[in-house]
């Protein structure tokens, strides 16, 4: 009966954790990004924004996007 169940339980359990390790990991990375802004201008802030717009979207795209898909394979070979 688990076997059926496997994979779907190991990507939610790997949603869980891809949602905390983003919340963790975006907070100090993001953190210290605006910490060390060498922005003068309110063009350059702008643009320093935008580029902490794009990490973010990259770490929700390999911490919440990917850890569900290990969690699924992970629990296929495992439990499967």
């Amino acid at each position: 009966m688990i076997e059926n169940w496997a994979g779907p339980i190991g990507a939610l359990i790997g949603l869980v954790v891809g949602i905390v390790e983003y919340r963790i990991v975006s907070a100090l990375v993001i953190g210290a990004l605006r910490r060390t802004d060498p922005s003068k201008t309110q063009g350059e802030r702008d643009d320093y924004e935008r580029r902490i717009a794009y990490v973010r979207v990259a770490l929700i795209v390999l911490m919440i996007g990917v850890t569900p898909m290990l969690g699924y394979v992970i629990g296929q070979t495992v439990f499967g």
